[in-house]
């Protein structure tokens, strides 16, 4: 899944559920003000998750298309 899908789902997201979004949001607020080392920890492992998810998925996505593939000509030659 690319950045744009991603940034794609959460706006979704929160469209669709405004009172979380709401939540999440002065939750993050408050960390800023109070905590803010707190909120940039926050942050950085969100972003380092991100990254890290980012890469799973760009190297599971070949994979496993090739596996779908390889299914799809065994079901040809079985056929």
């Amino acid at each position: 899944m690319d950045p744009s899908g991603i940034m794609n789902s959460i706006v979704s997201f929160a469209q669709n559920n405004t009172i979380i979004a709401i939540i999440l949001a002065l939750g993050l607020l408050y960390f800023v003000y109070r905590k803010p080392k707190l909120f940039f920890i926050i942050l950085i492992l969100g972003l380092f998750l991100y990254g890290l998810f980012y890469m799973i998925t760009s190297v599971a996505g070949p994979g496993s298309a090739e596996k779908r593939k390889l299914i799809e000509q065994e079901q040809k030659q079985s056929d």
